[in-house]
């Protein structure tokens, strides 16, 4: 039996733990209860009296021995796979794609940009507002169809309480709380009941601008508003003035620009008049003036307001105007590295 001992300490010690698969086969071959070691221990009653202390030490020194050696393998082994978690930090980062601003963002903070330059200073308000604001103060009668249900979201039973309509609320309340001159930009979300379309939405954007101060004309407005479209379209692009009628606004004038689709020529975009609507503009209603406290016989103003999806959509040749609230990158990655 020792001849048998030594053979298998040989094999014991020639065995390479270089994986769990190995190390599992290592320990069925010798450490299990079907192992060469348990066989060798089941035999040590077959042998003589005096030789069985001897053997039993053997026996023991080698079950040790083949403990010792699997369990070395497997602290190396997990110590390997511990090593392998740890990130190499000398390897290069992985880049990550780069997001883009929403079309809406570019374009508002370019028009901003060009009115700043003119000299506007930028103005913001509440999105939830109220009848005077919002109406009244604007030279709305109280039968205008726009305090209608049907075209203006109220939020709560008081019908006091809705949701702005246009930026021009802002408007107002510029005008409350700052003597003249006043000239400014306001640009900011609005809300109207309408149906969901290609054309239309519920929710948009306007930047609307008041310019107030002593001998102020129809003539500066126009100016302002060529320089704004030349600026944003450049230097070849068209703009009209058709007379035009909004509560607080007299004389009032829709903003046209010649279509960037067919370039005047006609096209179902601008309906093949060869001009495409961007706003609407005229000199401030005298009734606006007075009821925020402004002395008509020594100011005049003109205000103006463009929706952006309606800029962006002539700007980028965009023929949907969903796109804008759908989130869909595809639409929004088409913009990356603008802005």
């Amino acid at each position: 039996m020792l001849e048998k001992i030594e053979e298998i300490k040989q094999q014991i010690e020639a065995f390479v733990l270089d994986s769990k698969a190995r190390q599992e086969e290592f320990r069925l071959a010798y450490l299990s209860k079907k192992g060469l070691i348990t066989d060798l221990m089941n035999g040590l009653k077959d042998a003589a009296p005096e030789q069985r202390k001897s053997l039993g030490m053997a026996l023991n020194e080698l079950k040790n021995r083949a403990w010792e050696k699997f369990e070395q393998a497997e602290n190396a082994l997990q110590a390997g796979e511990e090593k392998a978690d740890i990130p190499d930090m000398s390897l290069p980062v992985k880049s990550l794609p780069l997001g883009s601003r929403h079309p809406l963002s570019i374009v508002r903070q370019e028009i901003i940009e060009i009115f700043e330059q003119m000299g506007f200073a930028l103005a913001d308000g509440p999105e939830i507002e109220d009848d005077w604001h919002n109406f009244s103060a604007l030279n709305f009668p109280l039968n205008h169809p726009a305090r209608d249900m049907q075209d203006t979201f109220f939020i709560s039973r008081d019908p006091d309480v809705l949701l702005r309509t246009h930026t021009s609320t802002v408007q107002v309340r510029l005008m409350e709380k700052q003597k003249p001159p006043l000239r400014a930009i306001m640009p900011g979300r609005v809300y109207r009941n309408e149906a969901i379309s290609a054309r239309a939405h519920c929710l948009f954007h306007q930047i609307e601008g008041l310019y107030i101060d002593r001998q102020v004309g129809f003539s500066d407005l126009k100016q302002t508003l060529y320089h704004f479209v030349k600026e944003m379209f450049g230097q070849d692009q068209k703009i009209r003035f058709r007379p035009s009628f909004f509560p607080f606004t007299e004389p009032s004038a829709e903003i046209d620009i010649s279509c960037l689709i067919c370039h005047g020529e006609g096209c179902n975009i601008c309906k093949h008049t060869g001009w495409v609507e961007i706003g609407g503009s005229g000199m401030v209603d005298t009734n606006v003036l007075s009821a925020n406290g402004i002395d008509t016989e020594e100011f005049t103003g003109f205000a103006f307001g463009m929706g952006i999806e309606r800029i962006t959509m002539l700007k980028y040749g965009i023929k949907d105007l969903r796109l804008f609230t759908e989130n869909d990158v595809r639409f929004i990655g088409q913009f990356s590295g603008l802005g």
